[in-house]
């Protein structure tokens, strides 16, 4: 049990430090068919693994100039509702169908870091267009300005972040880096930095919804895990300026798909 906390940590932590997302959706399977959790506490207790880890990791990139601070935590407060009501809406629900719809989620993440990396250098470029890191989305001077589209879609991004966050415990990391190049214009080193922001946050405000349910994750586990993921955490973010992370993802992404079909294995006979 130890190693498996041990090794899951380093994972996590690597994952949310050199890729800005990912790692945070192993910490449920683990805690559940690993560390013996229910889906209730697992949830609850990745909350707790990832917020802390990506603090640690958002501070180190700070350090190292990737982070728009005011971006990401204005991204953050706009999470915070969907945050607060996925939270209320994942005690209304049964472990198989959480288990379940958790197996969904680590395909959709794997899908959406295929697609990443597939994603062209040109067309890279030309998503960086789309905006600017620094063009306000709103402006009041000299005249008010909006760019309507543009905060909608932070609106409509933040918010589905926030409903994952708090209904299965992850960090939504995956969907806040695209979020913050397309919508905000961030390039990617920035966006990976400046998503921990995002994810420190909205895991805060989930789990203070959670407090009151009386779930209570064995924080002895709970706190292991975190620490090695923070650690894990530290080497990643550094790795960003030193190594292709390509490799890296491409792992991940299998390693996504593997646990997505274990989960989907353990969980569907349950459902009916």
């Amino acid at each position: 049990m130890l190693a498996i906390a041990v090794a899951a940590g380093l994972l996590i932590g690597l994952s949310l430090g050199a890729l800005g997302g990912g790692g945070s959706v192993l910490a449920v399977p683990v805690l559940v068919y690993g560390l013996g959790q229910s889906a209730a506490q697992a949830t609850t207790g990745s909350l707790v693994v990832v917020g802390i880890t990506s603090l640690a990791g958002a501070i180190t990139a700070y350090r190292s100039g990737n982070v728009l601070l005011t971006r990401g935590i204005v991204f953050g407060i706009v999470a915070i509702g969907g945050a607060a009501a996925g939270a209320k809406a994942s005690g209304l629900v049964s472990e198989p169908v959480l288990l379940a719809a958790f197996a969904a989620l680590l395909l959709a993440v794997a899908g959406v870091m295929t697609a990443r990396q597939f994603r062209s250098r040109r067309g890279q470029r030309a998503a960086l267009k789309e905006g600017h890191a620094a063009d306000p989305i709103i402006s009041f001077s000299p005249s008010f300005a909006c760019h309507c589209a543009r905060a909608l879609k932070v609106l409509a991004t933040a918010t589905a972040v926030g409903l994952l966050t708090g209904f299965l415990g992850v960090g939504g990391g995956f969907l806040v880096v695209p979020a913050l190049v397309l919508a905000l214009g961030l390039p990617m080193a920035s966006a990976a930095g400046t998503s921990l922001v995002v994810i420190t946050i909205t895991s805060a405000s989930a789990l203070v919804v959670r407090a009151g349910t009386g779930t209570h994750p064995s924080w002895d586990l709970v706190a292991l895990l975190t620490a090695v993921a923070v650690l894990g955490g530290w080497a990643g973010a550094r790795l960003t300026t030193r190594t292709d992370t390509s490799k890296l993802q491409a792992a991940f992404t299998v390693l996504l798909v593997l646990v997505a079909g274990y989960t989907a294995w353990r969980a569907l006979p349950a459902l009916t």
